[in-house]
Formats: structure tokens, C-alpha cells, sequence
């Protein structure tokens, strides 16, 4: 692992929380901001990593789909509590390409991909029976048949500028190093606790 790649060392420590974590190691807070400004944060879960970046999906009608194309800047916050360890990302989002949002909705279960288009995402729901009409409606659609990814359902790209990956430390003096990007390279700054 090199030292001074803070994905290469995320990645490592992802697959030490994925070991070490009762449920979701991929679990991930989103910030996100309307053009204003007025921000807002939610879970979601990782999908991939990579050199590029962090990857997510969503409906592209939700809140955060429509905060994303006004705003396309946004954080991400993983906290790993049995490994005293967490990991702020900052950076531009963008769309990952159709052929990824293709290949990885292809991989959900079957009863994901109906909800997909079952699901209007962060709108107001009347009752619970209203979305399980709408299940059961997207499923007699689809039949037994291939499910197509929904046109408003998508994936962004998190293209890190800015990395910290903090480790708990005796007396509260935490470890905070922080990577900001330097061209292809990062430049790395040590944070008082």
C-alpha cells in the first residue's frame, strides 16, 4: 500500500471494517447542498471505490439527485466504531457512465430493481399502501421478464480533492492526516486533534 495514496489506504481499511463491522462497512453519510448553500446529509451505500473515486446510486428525482445537478459538490462521512477509525472525502461529483449505472443495477435483486421504479424517492407518500400498490403495479409490469434500469435512476462519482483519514489515539490525541490533491499526487498535512 502506498502511504501516500489515501484511497489505496481507504480501500485497506475498508476491507478490515468489512471483517469487523456487524452490518453495512459500506455505509456512508452524504452531505450534500442546494445552490444556496443549505445543506443536508443522509445515508447511502458505497458501491465502488476506485482511483477516480467514491460511487453511489440513487433516484435522480430524490432530494440529493436534485441537490447534485444544482450543487455538484458534496462530502462523504464513514465511521468504522470497531475500528476507531473514520474517513471524511470532499469533492466535484459527476455521472458515473450508463454502462456502470447499467452493470451494477443489473446486479440488485430483482425485488430492488421493482422498487426502483416503484419508489419516487424523497416525495411525499399518502400511505404505506400507496407504495405497495406501486410495487405490486411495477411488478405485474415486469412480469417475470428483464427489469431495465428506470431512466431517473442513476450513479455519481465522489472525484476526492480533499481526503482525512483519522485513527482514535490514547488521551484524545487523535491521528488527522489529511490529503489534498496535488495533480496526479496528493499533498499530505498532519491536524492537531
Amino acid at each position: 500500500m502506498d502511504a501516500h495514496d489515501p484511497i489505496a489506504e481507504f480501500e485497506a481499511w475498508m476491507a478490515e471494517a468489512a471483517q469487523s463491522e456487524p452490518n453495512d462497512p459500506n455505509a456512508v453519510c452524504l452531505a450534500t447542498a442546494t445552490p444556496e448553500g443549505r445543506p443536508s446529509a443522509r445515508m447511502v451505500l458505497l458501491k465502488d471505490v476506485d482511483p477516480r473515486g467514491f460511487v453511489f446510486y440513487t433516484n435522480l428525482e430524490s432530494r440529493k439527485g436534485q441537490e447534485l445537478a444544482g450543487n455538484p459538490f458534496a462530502a462523504l462521512c464513514f465511521h468504522w466504531k470497531t475500528l476507531a477509525r473514520s474517513v471524511r472525502v470532499e469533492g466535484r461529483v459527476e455521472a458515473v457512465s450508463a454502462a456502470e449505472a447499467d452493470a451494477y443495477y443489473a446486479s440488485r435483486a430483482r425485488g430492488s430493481r421493482i422498487g426502483a421504479w416503484a419508489s419516487r424517492q424523497s416525495r411525499p407518500l399518502e400511505s404505506r399502501f400507496a407504495l405497495e400498490k406501486a410495487v405490486a403495479e411495477q411488478t405485474l409490469r415486469f412480469g417475470l421478464g428483464e427489469i431495465p434500469r428506470p431512466p431517473h435512476w442513476s450513479g455519481f462519482r465522489l472525484l476526492p480533492d480533499r481526503m482525512e483519514l483519522w485513527r482514535d489515539m490514547p488521551f484524545r490525541l487523535h491521528e488527522r492526516r489529511v490529503f489534498h490533491r496535488d495533480g496526479a499526487g496528493w499533498r499530505i498535512e498532519m491536524l492537531y486533534p
